[in-house]
């Protein structure tokens, strides 16, 4: 029965069953505007409930590692071909079609499609060309989904690159006065990000991903490959190619290589994440976007960095990665205390969370920067903990924006007489952020900060500064908005409606589960980072 349940394709139809939807939207009439609401709505919950299937059975079977998918699909001969004395030698460069679940990308999966439900039922406040929205919504779902699963550089290039235009014009169109610069700023800086990236990727699997091709029945076909264990199976082993300097081996991996590799991806991941100085197109991204697109930016796509980091940059070059480790670590502490100094003055709900966003994320860079079990499962809980926070504070600031049209400080206060649910959430948002203990983010910070504390001290207490800055800035902006005098207009708002507390409330119960029980997604995730380690080990 376990078996056979294995071997379905969850892993496919959660990536497409958008699909479906953007399917069912094209035949719709434009003017049919609560259908098409309805069908993207059900659509994010559709794939919210086969992620829910996919962790539960997971987690209940022991079989985290058990649900993959591969299949081949692009083989492209290459014009290499030589004679040898068992026959002829052929060449070609293979893309399979190569999805699975780990430990450290089950959470993330299912965090994507909470969020993207969310921010579905957040999205019933758009009027302006909303079947083309919608259609542009799902596309995007897809590709954050994707990119979780892929297991081949190149089929993760692609699910990268698929999120970059359905989101170009997600803000360009719908998103505030300044929304066109935005855009153009954040498809600029992606762009590079992506292309710095997909060279990477090219100089790992032009030297480490050639090989004998092991599906095939006879050798004398050569391969070369990106897909993930096929490199980690060059790399580990000496006779390989990649690992052995000879004279005029074409294939032969050096140091120097590797460390232009990584760095490469240092700065392509690190664009995404986004971490110092490459966090300028975050701030527009985050003032201009409409809110629901920002929850999925703000609580899923920066993430993608993080993720790419560990599972590609951490794993495939663990040297260059130990190597880069202090720096990385001075840059986790450069984003905790600028992001929350300059959060700390401002005057808008928007940039107040855009910077806390480049703040915590400094976390996660601390996780990933110690290099062992406790540290890196600090990192991914953080990915999981800081996308339900921010996801639910862009959900009700979207919200406050319908009722008030402002999200200045300034003009808000006095909330919490005339709309107390909204106010409740927005409180318990700000006190999540701030690392509560009994709420998500506090194991998650102190899991990093005692990671990197072991091996650098220095960087984790200036970085624990940062939770104290994260109290004044978060209460600074929560009780201005809930308390005081009402703004002149502002007395009689409604409070939320059911369509904005369903998944208010349902991320608000995933911030206190997470936090009161952080092991519910743990365990996977110590099966993630404990193959991690492995490698590490291995490698090093």
């Amino acid at each position: 029965m376990l078996q056979e349940w294995s071997q379905l394709p969850w892993l496919s139809l959660i990536v497409f069953s958008p699909i479906l939807g953007v399917i069912v939207l094209l035949l719709v009439p434009k003017d049919r505007r609560r259908f098409i609401q309805v069908i993207g709505a059900g659509t994010a919950l559709i794939s919210l409930l086969l992620s829910l299937l996919v962790y539960i059975g997971t987690r209940n079977a022991g079989m985290v590692q058990a649900l993959t998918e591969r299949y081949d699909w692009i083989s492209i001969p290459l014009n290499l071909d030589l004679a040898r004395p068992q026959g002829i030698a052929s060449w070609s460069f293979q893309i399979p079609y190569h999805l699975a679940i780990d430990g450290l990308s089950l959470p993330l999966v299912l965090m994507t499609a909470i969020i993207a439900f969310g921010a579905a039922c957040a999205s019933w406040s758009i009027r302006h060309r909303l079947k083309t929205y919608m259609i542009c919504f799902l596309l995007l779902e897809v590709g954050m989904l994707g990119v979780f699963m892929a297991r081949d550089l190149f089929l993760f290039f692609m699910f990268f690159e698929w999120t970059l235009v359905p989101l170009f014009f997600l803000i360009g169109i719908w998103g505030g006065m300044k929304r066109e610069q935005a855009a153009n700023r954040f498809l600029v800086y992606n762009g590079i990000g992506s292309a710095l990236m997909l060279v990477a990727f090219m100089i790992i699997t032009a030297t480490a991903g050639f090989g004998i091709d092991p599906a095939a029945s006879h050798k004398g076909q050569f391969i070369y490959s990106g897909e993930l264990p096929f490199l980690l199976q060059q790399l580990q082993q000496q006779g390989s190619l990649a690992m052995m300097q000879l004279p005029d081996n074409p294939f032969y991996l050096s140091e120097g290589w590797k460390m232009g590799a990584f760095v490469l991806l240092l700065i392509a991941f690190g664009i995404k994440l986004p971490m110092f100085p490459f966090h300028t197109w975050m701030l527009r991204v985050h003032a201009e976007a409409p809110a629901p697109i920002v929850m999925l930016h703000s609580g899923v796509l920066l993430k993608m960095g993080a993720y790419g980091l560990i599972q590609f940059g951490m794993v495939l070059l663990p040297t260059q990665m130990a190597a880069f480790a202090k720096f990385i670590a001075v840059l986790g502490v450069i984003n905790i205390l600028y992001g929350a100094l300059l959060a700390l003055v401002q005057k808008e709900w928007r940039l107040v969370l855009a910077y806390s966003s480049m703040s915590h994320m400094g976390f996660i860079l601390f996780g990933a920067a110690a290099m062992n079990e406790i540290g890196l499962q600090g990192a991914v809980l953080q990915m999981v903990s800081h996308g339900f926070i921010s996801a639910l504070f862009f959900l009700l600031i979207g919200a406050l924006y319908e009722r008030t049209s402002t999200t200045r400080l300034g003009e808000l206060g006095g909330l919490v007489a005339s709309a107390p649910w909204l106010s409740g959430l927005l409180l318990l948002a700000g006190l999540a952020s701030l690392g509560l203990p009994g709420l998500s983010q506090f194991p998650a910070e102190l899991l990093a900060l005692i990671g990197l504390f072991d091996s650098m001290p220095i960087p984790a207490i200036l970085g624990a500064l940062g939770l104290v800055l994260s109290a004044a800035y978060v209460l600074r902006a929560v009780l201005r908005t809930t308390y005081g005098t009402p703004s002149r207009g502002n007395e009689r708002l409604y409070d939320l409606r059911s369509i904005d507390a369903v998944p208010a409330v349902m991320l608000g119960i995933g911030i206190i589960i997470l936090g009161i029980w952080p092991g519910l997604v743990q365990a996977p995730i110590e099966a993630g980072i404990e193959q991690v380690i492995h490698v590490l080990t291995v490698r090093g």
